[in-house]
């Protein structure tokens, strides 16, 4: 695969320069679009799906060549096919023919490695086996109790204040905190092992030395769990009898980690600011038209965590979505393009509750493995933090939020919001937003507050409360204040929950 091989009929002829500030800037050779150079990869991509359809040609960092799968049912049956595609870049044109630099700033993405994403065959059962049997072995029920109590305890960080940035204060430490506890190394969570795997994810300058702290943390993990096996990921994945070497093991937490937190956190954002950006999004939510989980799909559509994920490549000559596929040619599985396909959306305003056939979390035999994981941390986070501000409002015009973009994903920088000031709570109490003020009693605006009496006495309820001093009193004395009566509720016989709320108790975690 070449870019002359996708170039358009008549692309030798010359061609006006483009404007400034035109994406036309962002050609290579061929008059193909270079990724990597484009503010606004969602336009380009309804652009390319209208020039070429469902699989059009592109160009990565050096002019590395790559197709684009845009359309939903193509990617389906790309990641459905493991006798026509693979995860193994060793068979990538580019890699093999020296296009590709060890140097490229996707090899870390790109790059074979040991693990289950990137193996075929027998190999990848034994290695997908053994993260799905560690998986499978976590109760939820005790994982959405443990995110409702790492909720409470980051929202207390900061409930005094009224004010916050949900980025920095918790969408990028509540999925690290839970992910530490499922892996077995809760004592390491730490605002500085959030920063570091923020930098590793980010590729900046500090990016490998950032990356070799949290791969100290899980090495250090591993030889403790090697030695002592314990009821977490770490010892199941240890202990599977798939015998996994140290490596293995620490690869796959490293695989598990930084996969879940990247996305986790990115999902909980864009949660997140759709509630306090769209009145009609919360307005359901408040009125009980959609649920939380429904809330998190329905942005699993709109707003995949990764936009694209990297790479499938064709083991044989093969045709889809209209355009030739070479051996050894890569593509990129796209959720972002897939999830606004016209032909399975032609509505993007429609909701999309009850359905859940986006590839926000992949297909076939590479699909997440922990995306039930993700779903908890979101659906549990979100519900926990609104119950706690309900009030939480967007400190800022929605046009000042800023993004940092990638061909893999869009995050956030910072979602600013006030509230009214609230408590700290208990952490094992369910999450409540209960009145503050002083309490006061039940009495109306235009009579007089009615003072305890000796006696009960016999009369109206519509009485004006001054008769009463015609009939014999006692030398009035000042009462000593009165405790309120308890709530209505706690006048109510004792019984157990309904169905339908324990069901809920259960589900939110407490």
């Amino acid at each position: 695969m070449t870019p002359e091989s996708h170039a358009p009929t008549g692309t030798d002829a010359p061609r006006p320069g483009p404007p400034p500030g035109c994406p036309a800037h962002a050609l290579g050779p061929g008059g193909l679009h270079r990724l990597h150079e484009v503010e606004d990869l969602g336009a380009l991509y309804e652009q390319l799906r209208e020039q070429h359809g469902p699989v059009a040609p592109v160009l990565l960092h050096d002019d590395v060549p790559m197709w684009i799968v845009l359309g939903h049912a193509e990617n389906l049956h790309m990641v459905r096919s493991p006798s026509q595609y693979c995860r193994d870049s060793r068979i990538w044109t580019p890699l093999r023919e020296g296009l590709v630099k060890p140097d490229h700033p996707l090899m870390p993405h790109i790059a074979w490695q040991p693990i289950a994403s990137h193996a075929e065959g027998d190999e990848h059962k034994r290695l997908r086996g053994a993260v799905m049997g560690a998986i499978s072995t976590i109760d939820f029920r005790s994982l959405r109790r443990y995110i409702n109590r790492s909720t409470q305890a980051i929202v207390n960080r900061f409930c005094e204040v009224g004010e916050a940035d949900l980025v920095g204060q918790f969408t990028e430490h509540l999925p690290m905190a839970v992910m530490c506890e499922i892996l077995g190394m809760p004592d390491e969570y730490s605002d500085r092992l959030v920063e570091a795997a923020r930098d590793a994810l980010k590729g900046t300058e500090t990016a490998i030395a950032s990356h070799a702290f949290v791969m100290d943390a899980l090495s250090r993990l591993t030889a403790r769990r090697r030695a002592q096996p314990e009821e977490d990921l770490a010892s199941y994945l240890i202990t599977h009898p798939a015998r996994l070497s140290d490596d293995e093991v620490r690869e796959h937490l490293r695989l598990v980690l930084f996969a879940a937190y990247e996305a986790t956190t990115n999902l909980l954002s864009n949660v997140l600011l759709t509630v306090l950006i769209d009145p009609r999004f919360r307005a359901q939510l408040n009125g009980g038209q959609m649920t939380v989980p429904e809330a998190v799909e329905q942005s699993l559509w709109n707003e995949p965590p990764f936009s694209t994920v990297f790479a499938y490549f064709a083991k044989q000559e093969t045709e889809l979505g209209g355009q030739r596929i070479r051996r050894g040619d890569g593509l990129l599985f796209a959720p972002l393009p897939a999830n606004v396909d016209p032909r399975v959306r032609p509505d993007l305003k429609a909701s999309m509750q009850g359905n859940r056939s986006h590839l926000a979390f992949g297909g076939g035999p590479h699909e997440c493995p922990g995306q039930d994981i993700g779903r908890s941390i979101a659906d549990v986070g979100v519900d926990a933090l609104l119950m706690r501000l309900p009030d939480v409002e967007l400190d800022c015009d929605e046009e000042e939020l800023r993004w940092t973009a990638s061909i893999a994903s869009r995050h956030l920088v910072e979602l600013p919001v006030t509230f009214s000031p609230k408590p700290q709570q208990d952490v094992s109490e369910q999450p409540h937003h209960k009145p503050v003020p002083a309490q006061r009693s039940d009495w109306q605006i235009g009579t007089v507050q009615p003072q305890p009496q000796p006696q009960p006495l016999t009369q109206s309820p519509a009485q004006p409360a001054p008769a009463a001093a015609a009939l014999p009193q006692p030398a009035p004395v000042q009462p000593p204040p009165v405790p309120l009566p308890p709530a209505p509720v706690a006048e109510e016989p004792a019984g157990r929950k309904g169905v339908w709320q324990r069901f809920l108790s259960w589900w939110r975690g407490y």
